[in-house]
């Protein structure tokens, strides 16, 4: 009877090893990880008004699709949300829904910088696979310290005044009733 309970034993533990070996590693895995993200994704928080950093310069150049350099100082007094990504990361693409929601709703009031070290090949066949509108850039320089990250992804939020009032490292539902609330809040000023 033993030997049975081995074999057993022995066909639950390569039954689990295949288990994490495929959510760690194929495409089912990055499928779940990506719901299992969208599922614990809450609405960011503001950072109180004392926390908030200004911005310690604006001289941060980008560079779009097309090949063209943009700097941050052409958005100062502007209220900027700034996203960094990756194609490659699960995190990253549970909150673009989100974040395509929220841009298709406000890209004509503030400014949308979505800032990836992937090709733009790579970046813009991803958007198109995911129906997302988003503006694709890649830095040029660094950017200012208050928003440098060794994670993705990092969204910060800029307001009028330069101040970072949100800053969030990880998935969040930017499309949620309380962060549209600040940002029209933020646009009325």
């Amino acid at each position: 009877m033993e030997p049975k309970k081995s074999n057993k034993s022995t066909i639950q533990n390569i039954v689990f090893i295949v288990l994490i070996a495929l959510l760690l590693f194929s495409p089912i895995g990055t499928f779940v990880k990506i719901h299992l993200n969208r599922l614990i994704a809450f609405s960011p928080k503001t950072i109180a008004v004392k926390d908030q950093k200004e911005l310690s310069t604006y001289q941060w150049l980008l560079k779009d699709g097309t090949g063209k350099t943009v700097s941050l100082k052409a958005y100062k007094g502007k209220i900027v949300f700034i996203n960094f990504w990756a194609t490659w990361c699960p995190p990253c693409i549970a909150e673009m829904p989100s974040i395509q929601k929220l841009y298709t709703d406000y890209q004509d009031k503030m400014v949308f910088l979505f800032i990836t070290t992937d090709s733009f090949e790579k970046a813009n066949a991803f958007m198109v696979k995911e129906n997302l509108t988003l503006p694709v850039y890649q830095s040029i320089t660094n950017p200012p310290l208050e928003m440098e990250s060794s994670t993705i992804p990092a969204t910060y939020l800029i307001d009028q005044s330069g101040n970072v009032i949100v800053a969030k490292i990880g998935t969040a539902n930017w499309n949620s009733d309380s962060f549209r609330e600040k940002l029209d809040e933020l646009l009325k000023k």
